[in-house]
């Protein structure tokens, strides 16, 4: 499927509920020839109405997060598991999830990150499962991958969780130092 049919049928979608209360649904945002995928949880109010992903004070600290490792917000690729806002900002229910991973996956094998960093538990337990993002958070981790065997994953705590508990941010911004670090490991392994 290439890029533009997958956008506009993520913007027609009405699979779940969750498509009767948007306003805009939310395919993500930024470079398709990324290296760096960076996925959330789901759109909040801000995203709802914009139609792009973490643009509310979560998205303002990500930005800031991503330029702090020498990168721009263009040049890396922004998801989420869900890609309309869940009422209320709850927790996507488990059909709502299912209806969406189709999308997710087709980005993924478009794209064809080299990492793939979760942002927040629910992001990461799609692809890590039975893991505690306060015991993993800032660890590389490899596991089967959607568009190769071998894929590297980096679970950090969401954007968000800085905003509520501000000793998170440093580990936010220390956490994505290694960004660098395992792009060039994961290069030097390459063969």
């Amino acid at each position: 499927m290439n890029v533009e049919k997958l956008i506009r049928n993520i913007k027609n979608c009405t699979k779940c509920g969750l498509c009767k209360e948007r306003k805009n649904a939310v395919p993500g945002d930024g470079s398709y020839d990324s290296e760096i995928m960076f996925i959330g949880e789901g759109p909040g109010a801000m995203e709802d109405l914009k139609g792009k992903p973490f643009v509310g004070a979560a998205g303002k600290l990500l930005t800031q997060l991503i330029e702090s490792i020498g990168f721009c917000r263009e040049n890396v690729f922004i998801a989420n598991v869900v890609k309309c806002r869940p009422p209320d900002n709850r927790d996507p229910l488990p059909e709502e999830i299912s209806a969406c991973w189709p999308y997710l996956e087709e980005q993924i094998k478009i794209i064809k990150p080299k990492l793939i960093v979760t942002l927040g538990r629910h992001s990461m337990g799609r692809f890590l499962r039975d893991l505690k993002i306060s015991e993993v958070h800032g660890q590389s981790k490899i596991a089967n991958g959607i568009w190769q065997k071998k894929q590297f994953y980096l679970p950090l705590y969401h954007p968000a969780v800085a905003l509520y508990d501000p000793s998170k941010k440093e580990v936010l911004f220390e956490d994505f130092k290694k960004i660098s670090l395992i792009l060039k490991q994961i290069k030097n392994d390459s063969p």
